[in-house]
């Protein structure tokens, strides 16, 4: 399984747990195992500059999604095989929503992860069936992978 996860702060993240959702999700959503991906922690300046400089917003986000190969989920005859892209996530913001939410830090990072693997699938939430499919698709996978419902996005205007 090709998942890097890179801290590039001070925050203290599970990094096998975060592979660990990794292989999950490679499996529910029959992605090849040498499918190569890279989730990156950064700070909230890193993320600032980022949000601005692709989505042309100020401040910091909690997740932003850069895909590559353009993938979309396959299926056990034929899975997704190629270079998904990258996932950046703040752990600073992921605190703050998991605060907000009365949740855990590992398991707002968890959806995160889920929400920016699914955004480097094509999945999105511009429209009301698009966002039904999507996040019914993270419940799902989540549920599978905490062992409950689980937390919601905050929504942050991504």
């Amino acid at each position: 399984m090709a998942i890097e996860v890179l801290n590039e702060t001070d925050k203290d993240i599970d990094i096998q747990r975060v592979v660990s959702l990794g292989q999950h999700l490679y499996q529910g959503l029959h992605i090849h195992p040498e499918s190569e991906v890279a989730v990156v922690f950064i700070d909230n300046d890193a993320m600032s500059l980022l949000h601005k400089e692709w989505m042309g917003l100020d401040g910091p986000t909690d997740v932003m999604s850069f895909p590559m190969d353009e993938l979309s989920p396959g299926t056990r005859e034929a899975p997704a095989e190629g270079l998904l892209g990258d996932i950046v996530i703040s752990p600073t913001v992921a605190a703050e929503h998991a605060e907000q939410g009365g949740h855990k830090v590992a398991d707002e990072i968890a959806l995160l992860v889920t929400h920016g693997l699914l955004h480097l699938l094509g999945f999105d939430h511009h429209d009301e069936d698009e966002k039904h499919k999507m996040f019914s698709t993270q419940d799902q996978l989540l549920e599978q992978f905490l062992g409950y419902t689980p937390p919601q996005l905050t929504d942050t205007g991504k």
